[in-house]
């Protein structure tokens, strides 16, 4: 057996819980401790009730997902370190039953709490119950645990918007979560609704708010709990592990650069020369699984909540002109089957040209689209996804039109404590990443992972791009002409032609 790394040696015998297990973080967190961390003892998760399937079979079709391969063919017998029971986060006690919740407290050395909503159009009593009340459950859960070692609560990077500069420290807010989680509970939605919008201010939606109404509940606990905080950026598919481009939903810049691959995105408001602040799910991953390890290693105990921004270095940061140039540049050498239109839209911050842009080539297309299923009796769907891009954009485009400015010197430093071998198997370190060749595996693995489209098909989705390529030109020369036409109809060039030539004739 080789040697075990410090940070391999800290989790050997450990017993982790986490919630949230089920989600994109979720899945690669446990797939990277059971491979990384084989010596621990065990990773209990929970998992909702879903389609009648009961804890057992969702954590093997779990399994069975091409994230587990490499566990699946080098070391199979971990996947046996993992319990799941039946839970939720909406419920007292996480919905454990009896004996279950006494199997976790007795047992749990290090919790990861993960679980949350991200839907940020979601109503503000699911995003409070989910994100806030739900991590005033783990925590009281974790209160209990006697062997418990560290509690680390994953938050988001933007919770603190109203601030210039963030660092990595919680902030103070006018309003008491504790208030907030009593409110949701007696008034009901309509009037919760109506009173939403006044409350976020200035929160652009109601995950940022409930993410940082629990951060302060975290916080309360520090003087008797050994909680800690973490803050990943933007979430973008692996660079490395457990394969390069590995994602697995349409979130954020997934989500963008696939709905434009297909062409059904054509513009963005988006402010090209601010920077990107994206964080590769293996980078925040490995960042994740350092934090226990380096509190667990300090000489004296802080006298405020650790806090750390996971994002990566300035260096790193591309603007979104470049990763838009870029991405759309991959997207023509490796382009995505069966695409609405030819994948040419564009970023900008003028609004009315946005919108122009939206109307007359995102909704326009839209209810042709439909109106033609319809005539042929099939199904439509052209204007429900529509909207769903449309509410998508709308929440992403208020973190692309805006400065940000994180500082983290905490998440850097840990670098300088882990051994060499650490810094490798738990890479948090991006400097020797090249930039447009991440881009393009990001493009590959939305291809294969989300869309489930293999690299075989690419020949011939090559050959749909050329056509929708003259497509696109046949349409918009049309079009010019049409409007050229009209034009000159309105101005009477027509005419005035006529009446010169008769003339010349005469």
């Amino acid at each position: 057996m080789p040697e075990l790394t410090p940070v391999q040696e800290y989790y050997k015998g450990k017993t982790i819980f986490i919630t949230g297990a089920s989600g994109f973080m979720g899945k690669v967190l446990v797939e990277k401790l059971l491979y990384s961390c084989s010596a621990l003892k065990e990773v209990i998760i929970i998992v909702r009730p879903k389609r009648g399937k009961s804890p057992e079979v969702r954590l093997e079709e779990m399994f069975k997902l091409p994230i587990f391969q490499r566990i699946r063919e080098e070391k199979p017998e971990v996947l046996k370190k993992v319990t799941s029971f039946n839970g939720d986060v909406t419920y007292e006690n996480l919905g454990l039953s009896g004996e279950n919740l006494k199997y976790v407290i007795d047992n749990t050395n290090i919790v990861f709490h993960m679980a949350a909503t991200l839907k940020l159009e979601g109503n503000l009593k699911d995003a409070i119950d989910m994100n806030t009340t739900g991590t005033r459950r783990a925590l009281d859960i974790a209160k209990q645990m006697k062997g418990l070692e560290a509690f680390v609560h994953i938050s988001t990077a933007f919770c603190n918007c109203d601030q210039e500069v963030m660092y990595e420290k919680v902030y103070e807010y006018p309003h008491k979560p504790e208030d907030l989680m009593r409110m949701v509970e007696w008034m009901d939605i309509k009037t919760l609704d109506s009173i939403t919008p006044e409350l976020l201010k200035p929160h652009p939606n109601t995950y940022t708010y409930s993410k940082r109404l629990a951060e302060i509940l975290v916080r309360d606990h520090y003087e008797t709990m050994p909680v800690i905080i973490a803050r990943p950026s933007i979430v973008t598919p692996a660079v490395q592990e457990p394969f390069p481009g590995w994602v697995d939903n349409l979130n954020g810049p997934t989500g963008v650069m696939i709905g434009a691959g297909k062409g059904v995105i054509r513009s963005m408001l988006c402010n090209g020369e601010l920077k990107s602040e994206i964080i590769p799910i293996d980078i925040a991953i490995n960042g994740l699984i350092l934090l226990p390890y380096r509190v667990s290693i300090m000489e004296s105990r802080p006298k405020n909540i650790p806090v750390y921004n996971l994002t990566v270095p300035e260096s790193k940061k591309r603007t979104w002109k470049w990763v838009m140039d870029a991405g759309r540049d991959l997207g023509i050498k490796y382009p995505f089957e069966v695409g609405l239109w030819y994948p040419d839209g564009n970023i900008t911050t003028n609004k009315i040209y946005h919108w122009f842009c939206v109307v007359m080539f995102m909704w326009l297309p839209a209810y042709v689209v439909d109106l033609l299923l319809a005539i042929f009796g099939q199904r439509r769907f052209m204007v429900r996804v529509q909207t769903r891009i449309a509410v998508g954009l709308d929440m992403l485009q208020f973190f692309t039109t805006r400065s940000w400015d994180f500082k983290s010197q905490n998440f850097e430093q840990m670098q300088d404590v882990l051994s060499a071998g650490d810094k490798v198997l738990f890479k948090i370190e991006m400097n020797d990443v090249d930039d447009y060749d991440y881009l393009r595996t990001s493009i590959l693995g939305g291809r294969q992972y989300v869309m489930k489209e293999p690299l075989s098909s690419l020949p011939r989705a090559r050959t749909q791009l050329k056509m929708l390529y003259v497509l696109d030109r046949v349409c918009k020369f049309t079009f010019l002409i049409g409007i050229l036409y009209w034009m000159c109809s309105k101005i009477g060039i027509f005419g005035y032609l006529r009446a010169t030539t008769m003339e010349n004739v005469k």
